[in-house]
């Protein structure tokens, strides 16, 4: 006895697919009946969102080689931070809230399966959110419901549905995101814009499938044509040494326009005084991160106090750097003038935003200040 004690194995062994299930009933026949119950849900976690394969075989192979190695407190942990990534409601200290899960096999209905809805079809609500004033909508909210033979949403909660959702357009799959479906307030996936290549992107529109699984029926729908916002979407990364409100790619300097023989005086604007320079050093400032700056170039009211400014969520807080692409003076008079700037934002997260900026000017006390900013 003492011998069959010592040869259990307290770590995953994915040497195969017999030896990963060998050493994960070893490992749960030293916990007790509640802890079994939650690192089978902690294994049906890391199988379900920690691992990108498809079919049963590869995804047990993946999950092997993800928990090779690791005591049941690794694999907790690791169950936790993936649900935590993914969104999903669980924790590995919570009380037990998947039913059974047998990460080896399928599982048939039970008298008592949490799972076996008895749904009739799958609907999806799509609707825009996050809505930026500058920006626009930053994201969708896909939210599926199962529905009866009425159309009715169906009433359930205990279960542990497999949602998953994938992103088209032009044919080509560009996302797939998974969570799991526990009741009738499962809030559904929200699609970021700015996980969503431009480059991939045909049209401006995208095809969104969810499919629901229960124990004895997948369920699957899909929009077609749904649109997105094209200054939210994700684009390539751009060149700083081709930013031409930067020198050399380096630090961020003010463009002057280049006028042969005219020094303007920055305090009397004039005809030879281009606004763009208040622009490009708004945007440099922006570009540098420093606030202050740009902010005192612009006396805009729709932009409200400093603090409001400079919010990282509402304001312009969250700006990294910036790329001008391309500037050019619309309209001059004595007293307004009007600049279009093409630029890319990239903000603190590694996101970037093509735009189209129409900026208005004003003449203050000899200085020309941002009094308007239009996304064209």
């Amino acid at each position: 006895m003492l011998l069959l004690i010592n040869c259990k194995k307290d770590t995953a062994d994915a040497t195969s697919t017999k030896t990963l299930q060998s050493s994960i009933n070893d490992m749960a026949s030293s916990l007790n009946t509640l802890q079994q119950v939650k690192f089978n849900e902690a294994l049906y976690i890391l199988k379900t969102f920690g691992v990108d394969e498809d079919g049963e075989t590869n995804e047990l192979k993946a999950l092997g080689n993800l928990i090779n190695g690791m005591k049941v407190p690794a694999i907790f942990s690791l169950a936790d931070q993936i649900a935590q990534k993914n969104g999903v409601e669980w924790t590995s200290k919570g009380p037990p809230s998947l039913g059974e899960m047998n990460i080896f096999g399928n599982q048939s209905a039970k008298e008592f399966d949490a799972n076996d809805i008895q749904a009739n079809s799958l609907n999806l609500d799509i609707t825009n959110i996050g809505n930026d004033e500058i920006l626009g909508a930053q994201a969708l909210q896909v939210t599926p419901r199962l529905l009866d033979p009425k159309g009715e949403p169906i009433i359930f909660e205990g279960a542990a549905l497999e949602a998953t959702l994938e992103v088209f357009s032009g044919g080509n799959r560009i996302l797939t995101s998974k969570n799991l479906m526990l009741d009738n307030k499962f809030k559904g996936f929200n699609v970021r814009f700015a996980s969503l290549p431009a480059q991939k992107i045909i049209d401006q529109k995208i095809d969104i499938t969810v499919s629901i699984k229960t124990t004895k029926k997948t369920f699957k729908m899909s929009k077609i044509g749904v649109p997105v916002n094209p200054k939210a979407l994700l684009m390539p990364a751009g060149n700083p040494a081709d930013n031409p409100a930067n020198i050399d790619g380096e630090m961020p300097s003010v463009i002057i326009p280049d006028t042969p023989g005219i020094t303007p005086d920055p305090k009397v604007p004039t005809a030879t005084a281009d606004p763009k320079a208040s622009v490009s050093k708004f945007l440099n400032n922006l570009s540098a991160q420093n606030l202050r700056g740009a902010y005192d170039v612009a006396d805009n009211p729709n932009w409200g106090s400093y603090e409001t400014f400079s919010n990282p969520t509402s304001g312009f807080g969250g700006v990294k750097t910036i790329s001008v692409k391309n500037m050019t003076t619309k309209t001059t008079t004595a007293n307004a003038a009007s600049v279009n700037a093409t630029y890319d934002i990239t903000d603190k997260e590694g996101r970037t935003t093509a735009v189209q900026v129409t900026f208005g000017l004003k003449n203050v006390n000899g200085d020309w200040k941002i009094s308007s900013y239009k996304i064209n």
